[in-house]
C-alpha cells in the first residue's frame, strides 16, 4: 500500500510518501510544497490545490493521512491553515481519495509510543523506522512522514482487530 502523509499549511505543505507492507515501511519521497509570502491568499490556495493534485497524479497513493488542525495562539494563522487544509481535502476528494485525520498526539503515540513526545523524538523515530541516514527535512516533511507511519500502524491494528 502506498500512503501519502500531508502536513497542511499555507506557506509550507509537508508531504511524505511511503510504501507499507506487513509492518515494513519504505520511504518513496518526501519534501515540501511552498507558496511565496506576499502572494494573495486566493492564489496561494490555487497553488496548494495544484501541488496536491500533482502529488496524487505522481505517486498514486492508496490512502492519505492528514494532520488534524490544532489551534494554539495565533487565530489568524489558524484560519489561513484551515483554508489551506480545506483546499487540500477538496483536491483529495476530487481525486477519489478519502483522507484520514490524525491529531498530533495520535501521531506521537503511534510513532514514539508516547503522546507527549517532543518533536525531536518523533523525527528521530521517523528516521529510524524508515531507515533514513539523516533526519528528514524540512520539519513539515518529517511531520508528513510521521503521519504516514501513524496511518500504517493504525491500518495494521485494524486488521489485527478484524475491522478490515
Amino acid at each position: 500500500m502506498t500512503i501519502l502523509g500531508i502536513d497542511p499549511g499555507y506557506g509550507t505543505i509537508g508531504y511524505g510518501v511511503v510504501r507499507f507492507d506487513n509492518m515494513k515501511f519504505t520511504p518513496v519521497q518526501y519534501g515540501a510544497a511552498k507558496t511565496a509570502p506576499g502572494t494573495p491568499m486566493h492564489l496561494r490556495l490555487c497553488e496548494i490545490y495544484d501541488d496536491i493534485c500533482t502529488l496524487v497524479d505522481t505517486f498514486h497513493p492508496d490512502e492519505v493521512a492528514i494532520e488534524e488542525l490544532f489551534f494554539s495562539k495565533n487565530v489568524t494563522t489558524g484560519i489561513q491553515v484551515a483554508q489551506a487544509r480545506g483546499v487540500i481535502l477538496l483536491a483529495l476528494a476530487q481525486k477519489g481519495l478519502h483522507p484520514v485525520s490524525y491529531t498530533p498526539n495520535q501521531v506521537k503515540l503511534s510513532v514514539v509510543g508516547y503522546g507527549g513526545a517532543e518533536k525531536k523524538q518523533v523525527m528521530e523515530m521517523t528516521k529510524s523506522i524508515l531507515h533514513l541516514t539523516k533526519l528528514p527535512r524540512p520539519d513539515d516533511a518529517a511531520d508528513a512522514l510521521a503521519l504516514a507511519i501513524c496511518h500504517g500502524h493504525s491500518r495494521q491494528a485494524m486488521r489485527y482487530e478484524g475491522l478490515l
